[in-house]
């Protein structure tokens, strides 16, 4: 009898358990996991930058229970279900109770659910409700949930599905958009109230009904201490917290760079739930904020971008793509970062680095800034006018153009561009267009991403790199220029090129460079310090000039605040001390030779100067472009004239220096070599040249502008060949008069239009130059000034 008994009770089981399976089979249990999911860009610490929502109108960000904060999840599981360990989806005492209640009461007073029950009723629409055949089917699919998932896998369906109020589901979701911060980090009061809110979304929701949430929030915290698992005091403490949360809205941060990485994983084909950056929060916040600070100073059409990239890992740590994304006025939607436009000056400090590792100069090599015709390219200052002889350092510091055109001729523009390219800033020219000198003048276009990633070479020992948004991009870095190169480069940037000046400016050490397209269509500011390299780019995003702003007044004040901002963080990190590197070293030179003094007669060494050299080479000053000759020439003197050997046969021939020809006109008597002071013997002065007489200082076609804030230019003036007084003609009226031959002549032009300058010598001979004075836009309120850097 008692093996019939077991035998039917064994039969019993096996039908109840093939029913069971028919009913699963015949009802399958909806894939929990097929819930679409919010695509949500992180920053590298986890804060949300921005999201869209699921194919279901959803807010959803995922998280698993190691996660979450373990207040969160004890008050989960001892207020809403403490057996949930142990039952098989359902409470049998739980039930039991939530119908005695029904019996007596002629209405549901609690469901008796378990987590699995709630998460059954999340999956399965039909299992929402209070009814008696909704609860059924609550109690059926929470079955086929413990049959398929673990505990874990259940309690993360939950913690990601919670509705939260509104579009948010999910605990992580709900405590970005409430309290501003992760699950990991919630408070006692944060967590009760997260736990409470799933109970009624809608009426509960902190940011509409704050009474009401804060009630809820403390019948859990009453419930902990009850229970014993928070103490009392921990509970009254977290009682007196306010619960507050601002509107629901979106607020995002890096709202380009999120969208660049969707379309970036949409075009590889990958369905993500979250993309991971490499971008600082809470830096972010302050980078968008100091662009949104300077929008009342400029016009509405007008855009900024910034970039903030780590040095040592090249990820970038701040990305605003445009001024205020909000903002259409202002082409918002457009990335700036990306954008290809023309750097101006930007790739000057390029030039002279490549140009110290060719041997070409040291930081005091002598260089010409006055009026030079380069094949029919006759480039100009943005200042409007020359200083004659400028060094490297004063060169690339002020931003002088034709010092830079010059040197770019000599090193070559093709191989220039091909150097920049392999470094990864690659030139974008026009069509069928080759590489030419008009490049270091922004006569290309790049990228504020391709030029930070160059810029970066100056504190990476000279290798470049494209900057990484995601920790899964692969470093790519390239060398740019030797380690001794960028050590000099960004010294000048820095301190103006001097051995001897401290690293130092101010509490930490900034190269700066600044740079303006033509027609004031971008302006540029690129930064570089011991951990960071940042840029700013300024302009209209559909190319349209913005006169009166350029780099200098517009660009670089928005780069000393992004400075000031990244100040405090560095100084909180362990950097290793700037070195200078074995191939560098300081050696006294003179000019105009441009030799080491040691190695220059001290009757040639006209100006003494301390120079930064590479690689112990001290190259001499280039040749000169209309006298390819020395420097070192040999002169005749007696009785203190100067004289020509073929009429004073007695003259005492000695050697003198000279300057570069085209440097005539800015040197003061006091420069000059002293037998070149010295007066011509009446009868034998030079034979007049064959050339013709030519004007220096001006080269035809010229177009000035007066510098910003300005309405003249001056010019300094010099009549090459001329033979004794020179008369100046300006329009063919008298503009000047120079009583020894070869004296220099200043003029101070003011009239707009197109002009015509004669120089007429003492033998009637004389030279022409047409040239155009083009008036400048007035300047904005309130410019500002760079330090060490051109415009």
């Amino acid at each position: 009898m008692r093996l019939t008994r077991r035998r039917l009770a064994e039969l019993a089981l096996a039908a109840l358990l093939t029913s069971a399976l028919v009913l699963d089979f015949a009802f399958p249990l909806p894939d929990p996991t097929a819930t679409s999911s919010t695509l949500t860009v992180l920053a590298a610490d986890g804060t949300p930058l921005r999201s869209w929502a699921s194919a279901d109108g959803a807010q959803r960000q995922p998280t698993t229970p190691e996660a979450v904060s373990p207040r969160y999840l004890e008050a989960l599981l001892h207020y809403e279900d403490r057996w949930f360990h142990w039952h098989p989806g359902v409470n049998p005492a739980a039930l039991a109770r939530a119908a005695w209640q029904w019996a007596r009461h002629g209405r549901i007073v609690s469901g008796g659910s378990t987590l699995t029950m709630q998460v059954a009723r999340l999956v399965d629409d039909k299992a929402a409700g209070r009814s008696i055949p909704a609860k059924l089917r609550q109690i059926t699919r929470a079955l086929q949930l413990e049959l398929r998932f673990s505990k874990r896998e259940i309690l993360s369906l939950y913690l990601n599905l919670a509705p939260m109020g509104g579009p948010l589901e999910g605990v992580e979701t709900a405590s970005r958009a409430y309290l501003g911060k992760s699950a990991a980090d919630l408070s006692q009061a944060e967590a009760a109230l997260l736990v409470a809110l799933p109970q009624s979304p809608t009426r509960l929701r902190p940011d509409r009904a704050v009474a009401a949430a804060q009630a809820a929030r403390d019948k859990v915290l009453t419930r902990m201490a009850t229970l014993g698992i928070w103490t009392a005091a921990d509970v009254a403490d977290a009682k007196l917290e306010r619960v507050f949360a601002p509107p629901l809205r979106a607020r995002w941060l890096a709202p380009l760079a999120a969208e660049r990485l969707r379309q970036q994983a949409k075009r590889a084909g990958r369905s993500e739930a979250v993309i991971q950056t490499t971008l600082d929060a809470g830096l972010q916040a302050r980078l968008e904020q100091l662009l949104a600070d300077r929008l009342n100073t400029l016009p509405d059409a007008v855009s900024m971008a910034a970039l903030v990239v780590d040095n040592r890992t090249l990820e970038v740590r701040g990305y605003a793509g445009s001024a205020d994304f909000s903002d259409a006025r202002r082409s918002a939607h457009v990335d700036m970062v990306r954008a290809h436009r023309s750097p101006g000056s930007t790739l000057k400090p390029f030039l002279y680095g490549l140009a110290l590792d060719d041997g070409l100069i040291h930081s005091e090599s002598l260089l010409i800034d006055a009026p030079q015709n380069f094949g029919g390219y006759a480039p100009g200052n943005f200042q409007a006018d020359f200083s004659g002889p400028v060094s490297v350092s004063e060169a690339l510091q002020r931003s002088l153009n034709v010092p830079a055109v010059d040197l770019l001729e000599r090193l070559g523009a093709e191989r220039f561009a091909g150097r920049l390219r392999h470094a990864g800033l690659r030139l974008r020219l026009p069509a069928n267009a080759a590489p030419n000198l008009s490049l270091i003048l922004g006569g290309g276009s790049t990228s504020l991403e391709e030029l930070v990633g160059a810029y970066a070479a100056l504190a990476r020992s000279g290798v470049a790199g494209k900057p990484r948004l995601t920790p899964q991009e692969p470093l790519q870095d390239t060398r740019l220029m030797s380690e001794g190169a960028a050590f000099i480069v960004r010294e000048i940037l820095e301190n103006g090129g001097r051995p001897g000046s401290p690293f130092r400016e101010g509490n930490q050490r900034v190269a700066w460079k600044t740079g303006t397209s033509f027609g004031f269509r971008d302006a540029w500011a690129l930064g570089v310090t011991d951990r960071y390299t940042f840029g700013v780019w300024v302009g209209r995003p559909d190319g349209t000039p913005n006169p009166g702003h350029f780099g200098a007044n517009t660009s670089a004040p928005l780069l000393r605040d992004i400075a000031a901002a990244l100040g405090p963080s560095e100084a909180r990190q362990q950097l290793a001390p700037r070195h200078q590197p074995a191939s560098v070293g300081a050696v006294a030179i003179c000019w105009p030779l441009g030799t080491a003094e040691a190695a220059t007669p001290p009757e040639h060494c006209l100006q003494r100067r301390t120079a930064w050299t590479l690689d112990g080479a001290v190259p001499p000053t280039l040749p000169d472009r209309l006298q390819p000759t020395s420097l070192v020439q040999a002169v005749w003197t007696q009785g203190g004239q100067r004289v020509r050997p073929d009429c004073a046969p007695e003259a005492i021939k000695a050697e003198a220096v000279r300057w570069p020809t085209l440097l005539g006109p800015f040197l003061d008597a006091a420069l000059l070599h002293p037998t070149e002071r010295l007066p011509w013997a009446p009868g034998c002065a030079p034979r007049a040249p064959a050339q013709a007489l030519r004007i220096a200082g001006l080269e035809p076609g010229t177009v000035l502008r007066p510098a910003p804030g300005r309405r003249d230019v001056t010019l300094r003036l010099q009549a090459i060949g001329a033979q004794q007084g020179v008369n100046w003609l300006l329009d063919g009226q008298l503009a000047g008069s120079s009583e020894a031959a070869g004296s220099t002549q200043t003029l101070t032009l003011s009239q707009p239009g197109r002009h015509a300058l004669t120089a007429l010598d003492g033998r009637g001979r004389w030279a022409r130059v047409a040239f155009e004075l083009q008036a400048d836009a007035a300047p904005p309120a309130g410019r500002a000034k760079l330090p060490h850097a051109g415009p």
